[in-house]
């Protein structure tokens, strides 16, 4: 899904499981060259979280969300790429697994909007660890049902949120099952 917000409209998310992961895109209505970036945020912020008040930025470094609330415990990742094709043919998927990457492309095309880049998400609720080894470990999300998190438009935005499909791997849950997300605008 995608949808426009005006400076000053708020953004209300709703995990209704808590397990289920929601890939994030924002970019500048007036130019879709410029849009929310994980590598630039983390860089901004310091750190590879985000926490309540913390202004997200884009590619050209300038603040287009904060975020005003979060219910759950914070954990929310800024590495992983959107799941694609190609991830799913790497997990041992034969033919076409729907993924967040078209999801992308679909939720823009609904609205009369092309991706110009496919930039990485922020991908709400996902709770991606590092072992001792540092090697990336894919965990079922520790938010809890009914958790919320609030963002408020600093720019005229499109949103893009996708319900990540992803059934393989943990990430949606021990249960690997794929629920609705909800969202508000206001």
């Amino acid at each position: 899904m995608a949808v426009r917000l005006k400076k000053g409209n708020t953004l209300e998310l709703r995990n209704e499981s808590g397990s289920q992961v929601c890939d994030f895109w924002a970019f500048k209505e007036d130019n879709l060259h410029e849009s929310l970036s994980m590598e630039h945020c983390r860089t901004h912020l310091g750190r590879n979280s985000i926490r309540e008040q913390d202004e997200l930025v884009t590619n050209w470094r300038r603040p287009v969300l904060k975020v005003l609330s979060d219910t759950s415990p914070g954990v929310h990742d800024m590495l992983i790429a959107s799941c694609d094709l190609n991830r799913y043919k790497g997990l041992g998927v034969d033919g076409y697994h729907d993924n967040c990457t078209d999801n992308l492309r679909m939720a823009l095309a609904a609205i009369g909007e092309t991706a110009t880049h496919l930039p990485s998400p922020l991908n709400l609720w996902m709770n991606v660890g590092l072992d001792d080894d540092g090697a990336i470990e894919f965990l079922a999300p520790i938010s809890k049902p009914e958790d919320v998190i609030e963002f408020e438009a600093l720019e005229d935005l499109i949103i893009a949120m996708s319900a990540c499909p992803q059934d393989i791997t943990p990430v949606n849950g021990d249960d690997r099952e794929i629920y609705d997300l909800y969202f508000r605008v206001r």
